[in-house]
């Protein structure tokens, strides 16, 4: 959102929110989040206000020591892309047991960037789902002994399928899949490709997050969110290690998206060699990149430790060229629309006014009104 400015219904809300409460901590928190998701400092901010609002009352406001007038709310609203009514709402969840999957090289400001991206965005999404009745329940995760093993998570991954009433054919599309089953999930933007996802619980629910540059690689995004899956469904022992939790994931990731029977059916079994173009169908028919393919053959015994080292010198460049073979062939599809879907009903039903549902979507009134008419036709 740009170019924000302050209506009549803006000033008439801020004056109504002084005089129902005092808005103070409330104000000081959200202009924090605001510029925590901006990834800005105090003095960076200052900047992007051009010298409009000075460093020590930008300090003064999210200390809680004073509020600003309606000319400063604009600017601020403007500068840190947020509707004006947002500096006013109560914080409604947080995040918590947050596991990231990020490079080192993705630093401590970014993180807390996406972090209060995220929560912003599911508060929205609570709000609209609470407004329309349509909180979908998470059922908890799988009632079963904690994992300590790779093997475990094996026979995990097959309850979980057996449990969702999966069958054993490939899934079209893991988002939707974890929507429908009451994990919400969020893509972020953001540079580069050091953050992959992350899960976390919440007081509505576990979520999801994920980088939006995913969806330039679909069977990563893929493999990515049903790993942030496995931290959300599996009871872990205790004592495990960082580098054990992500293993034991990281086998349910393989087993779930390329279940034992279905794929020992395709792929046959000691295997002594396999073509190319084998490895291509089995990609596009699964939803798996051929590194994982492979990956899952060797777990499986299907193929010998040779024939799979083999593999990884012929495949290790394109790890570092970020493509394989077929990536041209994979037509999937890994989006997801509940929550743009649930503002556009509110607002087609007239549950809530034009304004808050591109405040809600953080889209311009114009869009928003485009969009409702092509819904219209």
């Amino acid at each position: 959102m740009s170019n924000l400015r302050l209506t009549k219904a803006d000033v008439k809300l801020y004056l109504v929110n002084i005089m129902k409460t005092d808005p103070k901590t409330i104000f000081s928190s959200r202009l924090r989040q605001a510029r925590t998701m901006q990834a800005l400092s105090l003095r960076g901010l200052a900047e992007a206000l051009q010298g409009r609002v000075s460093h020590n009352a930008l300090a003064k406001y999210e200390n809680g020591e004073m509020m600003p007038g309606t000319d400063v709310l604009g600017h601020l609203a403007d500068a840190l892309k947020q509707p004006p009514d947002y500096f006013f709402r109560a914080f409604t969840l947080n995040l918590k047991e947050v596991k990231f999957r990020k490079r080192a090289s993705f630093g401590l400001k970014e993180e807390k960037a996406i972090s209060e991206q995220s929560r912003e965005f599911f508060e929205r999404y609570h709000e609209i789902e609470e407004l329309l009745g349509e909180t979908r329940k998470f059922e908890g995760k799988l009632d079963i002994e904690p994992l300590r093993t790779r093997e475990e998570a094996e026979v995990a991954a097959k309850a979980l399928r057996i449990r969702w009433e999966l069958g054993f054919d490939p899934l079209p599309n893991i988002v939707e899949l974890l929507e429908n089953k009451g994990i919400k999930v969020y893509e972020v933007k953001v540079q580069g490709d050091g953050f992959d996802g992350f899960s976390a619980e919440t007081e509505i629910g576990p979520v999801v997050v994920l980088g939006q540059h995913l969806n330039n690689n679909l069977l990563r995004k893929r493999m990515t969110t049903v790993h942030e899956l496995a931290h959300i469904i599996l009871p872990l022992a205790e004592d495990l290690s960082e580098k054990e939790e992500e293993s034991i994931a990281a086998r349910f990731a393989g087993a779930f998206l390329l279940p034992k029977d279905a794929f020992i059916a395709e792929f046959g079994k000691l295997r002594k060699s396999i073509s190319m173009a084998e490895l291509v169908e089995l990609k596009i028919n699964f939803g798996a990149s051929i590194w994982a393919i492979m990956m899952r053959a060797q777990q499986l015994g299907l193929i010998t430790e040779a024939v799979f080292m083999r593999f990884c010198q012929f495949a290790n460049g394109w790890r570092s060229e970020k493509r394989e073979p077929g990536d041209d062939k994979y037509r999937g599809n890994e989006s997801h629309s509940r929550f743009k879907q649930l503002v556009q009903r509110a607002v087609a039903e007239d549950q809530i006014s034009l304004s808050k549902g591109a405040a809600l979507l953080h889209q311009s009134l114009g869009d928003l009104k485009v969009d409702m008419q092509r819904l219209f036709m």
